[in-house]
């Protein structure tokens, strides 16, 4: 229940969001940030209450990971919105755009390799870096759409800081994303070329 709570709790999110940023209000955007906050932490609770009660199943293994993509896909192509809605055709949405077109390639290429991998009986369990990279995607999209929300109160020198940080965490992402996926390939491409020789 909790691995699939992911997605009503990310949809919801999108919606006060995109409310907030129609109509604005405080209670939009308290809900909005309650909703995502939700949705990433239903990612640690799912597994570590699995494991503390003894009921993982190969049900739950298959989900949680599909959930994660639901968040991402509609997490940041959200995010990507917002930004150029408040900002324009700016150098952070650029940045946003490209974060999110590698984040998304990157999940399917990865499930195109577990697959081919399958066939030969490679182990299909995240890597320890894929894990990283899921745990931190929770508050990297946390954090920027706080930036979207609140950078219209923030002024000067705090504004630059905290645009910066938001930078820094697109790039880290997207550097981290980027290693992931060659990481993955490395991981699985004699599988591949198994299935070449095919």
């Amino acid at each position: 229940m909790l691995t699939l709570a992911r997605v009503p709790l990310i949809a919801a999110w999108m919606l006060f969001a995109l409310a907030e940023e129609r109509y604005g209000g405080f209670a939009l955007g308290f809900f909005a940030c309650a909703a995502m906050l939700l949705s990433g932490l239903t990612d640690l609770w799912d597994g570590w209450l699995a494991r503390r009660w003894g009921v993982v199943s190969t049900f739950g293994k298959l989900a949680d990971p599909l959930m994660d993509k639901i968040f991402y896909v509609v997490a940041f192509p959200t995010l990507l919105w917002l930004v150029t809605i408040r900002y324009g055709a700016s150098f952070h949405s650029l940045l946003l755009l490209v974060f999110t077109i590698l984040y998304i390639l990157r999940d399917l290429w990865v499930t195109f390799m577990r697959a081919v991998g399958s066939v030969y009986g490679a182990p299909v369990a995240a890597m320890t870096l894929g894990k990283v990279r899921t745990a931190l995607s929770f508050p990297a999209a946390g954090w920027i759409y706080l930036h979207v929300l609140l950078s219209p109160f923030a002024s000067g020198a705090a504004a630059t800081a905290w645009l910066f940080s938001v930078y820094f965490v697109e790039v880290s992402m997207t550097l981290l994303n980027v290693y992931s996926f060659f990481s993955y390939t490395r991981a699985y491409m004699p599988y591949v070329k198994k299935a070449l020789e095919k």
